[in-house]
C-alpha cells in the first residue's frame, strides 16, 4: 500500500499545483507535498526494517493479454533510492524559493511529476512499467531545462532528449525480446525475466542494448557529451534533479535489470563497460582541471565519480556492488550540496567564473564552511560519506583486478586537485583579481537550515554507515 501512495501522492500534488495560481500557496503546497512524500518513504523504511516485512508490493492487471501488469515493490535497493529521491526533492524545491520563475505552478508541478516518475522507476517490477516510468521521468526534466534554462537551452536540451530517448528505445527492444523468451503466457514480470534462458548470442545483444540505454543516462564515456552543457544551461533545480537523482536510474538499471537477467553476458563483456567507465574517470578529470565555470567543473567531476560507481556496479563483486549503492546515495547528497553552494555564490556575485572570484571566505565565512564540507565529502575525506563508498568500490575492484583499482583510485587524486584548486581561487586569497565589488551577504539562518540536513547525512553515513549498509545487504 505504501508503494502505491509513494507514486500516487506526488502525482496528486503535481496535478493540484498545475491548477493553482497564487505563487505563495504554490510554494507552500510544493514543499508540504514533497515533505509528506518523504514522510511516507520513512514510514516504508520503518515497516520494512523493523517489522520484518521483506517486500512492500502492489500488483494490478493492466494489459493482461500481453502480460503487462502494474507491479511495484521495494526491497533494500529500491527503498534506499526512494529515500534518496524523497529526501532531496524537498531540499531542491525549498532551495528554489528565492528565484522568480515564470509560471511557478508549472515549475513546481513538473518537479513533483518528475519525483513520481523517479519513484516509479525505482519500484517497478514489471519491465514495461519500468520502461514507461523511465521515459516519463524524461519529459518533466526536459520541460524544466527547456523552459527555465539559460542561453542555448533549446539546442542543448534537444540533444539531451535525443540521446536519452534513443538509448531508451534500445532498452525497449531488449525488453520485448525477453518477453518473447518467457514461457506462455508471456510476461514482463521481473521474476519471469530473471528465469529466461538465452543463448550466448542473445545475451550479448541484450547486454549491448541495456548497457547503451543505461550508459547514456549515467552517463559513461563516450556517451556523456550531452551532460556538461545540459547541467550548465539548466536552472539550478533542474541541474540538481539530473545530477542528484536522475543519473542514478542508469546505475539502478544495471543492478536491477541487467546483472540479474544476463549474468553470463555481464561476466563475459562486463570488462568493456568497466574499461569505458575507468577511461571516463581520467578523461573527465583532466577536462575538469581546465574548467573556469564552477558548474561545468562540478559536472565533469560528476562524470568521473559515476564512472567509478558504474565500474563497481557491473563488476559482479559483492563488495564493489554494495559500494556502488552506498556511493549513489552519497553522490546524490554531495552533488546537490555543491550545486546549491555554486548557485548561492552566483546569486551573490553575479558570476560563477572562477577567474572573476576570489577572497570570498573573508566576507562569507559560513558559506565558506559549508562549501568546504561538501567539497571534502566529494573528495572522499575519511569520516565523510564519500569515503565509505569509494573505499568499498576500490576494495572490490582490486579483488577483480588490481589495475581497475589503480585507475579508479585516480578519482580521489584528481578530485582533490581540481576541487581544492577551485576552492582556493574562489574562497581564499586576497581577492585582488576579483571582479566582485561591495559587500556580499553571508548565509542566512534559512539557508543554513536548508543545508544542514545534507551535512548531517554526510557525517552520519561517514561515521556510522551500518544502517545504510544493512539496508543494501
Amino acid at each position: 500500500m505504501l508503494t502505491v501512495i509513494l507514486i500516487l501522492f506526488p502525482l496528486a500534488v503535481s496535478l493540484a499545483l498545475f491548477l493553482l495560481r497564487n505563487e505563495k500557496i504554490v510554494r507552500i503546497v510544493a514543499a508540504a507535498g514533497s515533505l509528506a512524500t518523504f514522510g511516507v518513504a520513512v514510514a516504508a523504511y520503518v515497516q520494512y526494517r523493523y517489522f520484518c516485512i521483506c517486500a512492500l508490493e502492489a500488483h494490478a492487471g493492466w494489459f493482461d493479454p500481453v502480460g503487462i501488469s502494474l507491479s511495484f515493490g521495494m526491497d533494500g535497493l529500491s527503498l534506499l533510492l526512494v529515500l534518496l529521491t524523497t529526501f532531496l526533492v524537498p531540499v531542491i524545491i525549498i532551495s528554489s524559493f528565492g528565484k522568480n520563475y515564470k509560471s511557478p505552478s508549472s515549475f513546481y508541478g513538473l518537479i513533483l511529476l518528475m519525483e513520481m516518475a523517479l519513484i516509479g522507476v525505482f519500484t517497478a517490477t514489471d519491465g514495461m512499467v519500468f520502461y514507461v516510468f523511465w521515459e516519463l521521468a524524461l519529459i518533466p526534466a526536459w520541460f524544466i531545462c527547456a523552459i527555465w534554462g539559460g542561453e542555448g537551452r533549446i539546442r542543448i536540451t534537444f540533444k539531451f532528449f535525443a540521446y536519452t530517448f534513443t538509448g531508451s528505445l534500445f532498452m525497449l527492444v531488449a525488453l520485448v525480446w525477453l518477453w518473447f523468451r518467457t514461457p506462455l503466457p508471456h510476461s514482463f514480470d521481473l521474476h519471469h525475466l530473471h528465469a529466461v534462458t538465452l543463448s550466448p548470442v542473445e545475451q550479448a545483444w541484450i547486454f549491448a542494448a541495456f548497457f547503451l540505454a543505461f550508459a547514456i543516462k549515467i552517463p559513461v564515456f563516450p556517451f556523456h557529451t550531452w551532460q556538461p552543457d545540459t547541467y550548465s544551461v539548466s536552472p539550478p533545480a533542474g541541474t540538481m534533479l539530473l545530477a542528484g537523482i536522475m543519473l542514478k536510474m542508469g546505475i539502478y538499471g544495471i543492478l536491477r535489470w541487467m546483472v540479474p537477467v544476463i549474468p553470463d553476458a555481464v561476466q563475459q563483456f562486463g570488462f568493456i563497460a568497466i574499461i569505458l567507465a575507468l577511461v571516463g574517470i581520467v578523461y573527465a578529470s583532466v577536462i575538469a582541471l581546465r574548467q573556469q565555470d564552477m558548474k561545468r567543473l562540478v559536472a565533469y567531476s560528476s562524470i568521473a565519480h559515476v564512472g567509478l560507481i558504474s565500474a563497481g556496479a557491473i563488476s559482479l563483486n559483492i563488495v564493489a556492488m554494495n559500494g556502488a549503492v552506498i556511493q549513489m546515495l552519497s553522490h546524490g547528497i554531495n552533488i546537490v550540496g555543491l550545486f546549491i553552494i555554486i548557485d548561492l555564490i552566483e546569486e551573490r556575485t553575479g558570476t560563477r567564473v572562477i577567474a572573476n572570484l576570489g577572497g570570498l571566505a573573508a566576507k562569507t565565512p559560513r558559506l565558506a564552511l559549508f562549501f568546504m564540507i561538501f567539497l571534502l565529502a566529494s573528495i572522499a575525506l575519511p569520516l565523510t560519506n564519500g569515503f565509505v563508498g569509494e573505499f568499498m568500490l576500490l576494495t572490490g575492484l582490486f579483488s577483480v583486478h588490481w589495475a581497475y583499482a589503480a585507475v579508479g583510485g585516480l578519482t580521489v587524486i584528481f578530485s582533490a586537485v581540481y576541487m581544492l584548486w577551485m576552492y582556493q581561487r574562489v574562497m581564499l586569497g586576497s581577492g585582488e583579481g576579483s571582479t566582485v565589488t561591495g559587500e556580499i551577504r553571508d548565509l542566512g539562518t534559512k539557508e543554513m537550515l536548508l543545508l544542514l540536513p545534507l551535512v548531517i547525512m554526510i557525517f552520519w553515513i561517514g561515521i556510522y554507515p551500518e544502517p545504510f549498509l544493512n539496508l543494501i545487504r
